[in-house]
């Protein structure tokens, strides 16, 4: 008996350990982490996306700041590259403010689940008055729920998530989309405090796009729903952690003629301080 509580408390620590050195989230989705009061997170990510002819690339900077234990909020700037295929411009995107807020943890003998609210505010600063666009052209608002179960060796995610876009100068609503998200985490090594730590990640996206309006008009060539499966990678180090992955299109069904995705890309990189 002695020695199974001693296992449990040793598992305790050595999850808490992992946990407080960098969280540990899907890679195409949000997990419920949150930072640490008065940590601060520096986040530099590149994402590649393509569908059809058209191709876009970014390269964002996030700062995060611990409000509390439970409550973080940050800022976020792209840099962005577009090809419509026939033209191709680059330059900085639409700015993002954001901020999660953990409602629920439970921990138990070797596992934590948690849950939280976030919400995210994409700002109109990105240039629109040329084509292809850097910005929307509208400030537009996502709002989340999300919520994971972390063991030693298992993890699991879900979440759901809807975003509502604004109207721009010319009428034209690009419609809402919902996103909804399952993940699944296994690391196939116990984790030593302080050594390289490495999760590997399979996820399946959701995404559903509601029609876009122009000018109180539906736009036929807009909405739709499609599935990705997504195959990834979470690594850390201490106070680093790299996380990687693609998205592999597994299901299509668009509105109108628009090009089906062929894969998008996310390569991050993080620093606790």
């Amino acid at each position: 008996m002695i020695f199974t509580l001693s296992r449990s408390v040793v598992a305790i620590a050595l999850l808490l350990a992992v946990g407080s050195v960098s969280a540990h989230d899907p890679v195409f989705s949000p997990g419920p982490h949150v930072l640490y009061k008065g940590g601060v997170e520096v986040h530099v990510g590149t994402d590649r996306q393509k569908a059809g002819r058209a191709q876009q690339g970014d390269l964002a900077l996030e700062l995060t700041y611990g409000l509390t234990g439970d409550w973080a909020a940050g800022i976020g700037l792209p840099y962005q590259q577009v090809d419509s295929g026939s033209a191709r411009r680059d330059g900085v995107g639409d700015a993002l403010v954001f901020s999660k807020y953990r409602f629920w943890r439970e921990d138990g003998l070797g596992v934590q689940e948690s849950a939280a609210v976030l919400v995210n505010v994409m700002l109109d600063t990105g240039d629109d008055s040329t084509r292809p666009a850097l910005g929307s052209g509208t400030t537009d608002t996502l709002l989340g729920l999300t919520y994971g179960y972390e063991s030693l060796k298992w993890y699991r995610w879900s979440s759901i998530r809807y975003r509502h876009n604004g109207e721009n100068s010319d009428g034209l609503r690009r419609g809402g989309k919902w996103l909804v998200d399952f993940a699944l985490g296994y690391r196939p090594t116990m984790p030593v405090y302080l050594n390289p730590d490495t999760v590997w990640i399979l996820e399946l996206n959701g995404e559903r796009g509601l029609r876009a309006r122009r000018n109180g008009s539906d736009v036929a060539n807009s909405g739709g729903t499609e599935w990705f499966v997504s195959p990834g990678i979470f690594w850390t180090l201490r106070n680093v952690a790299i996380k990687a992955g693609v998205q592999l299109p597994v299901a299509s069904e668009l509105n109108g003629n628009q090009a089906k995705s062929d894969y998008r890309t996310r390569l991050e990189f993080e620093w606790h301080l």
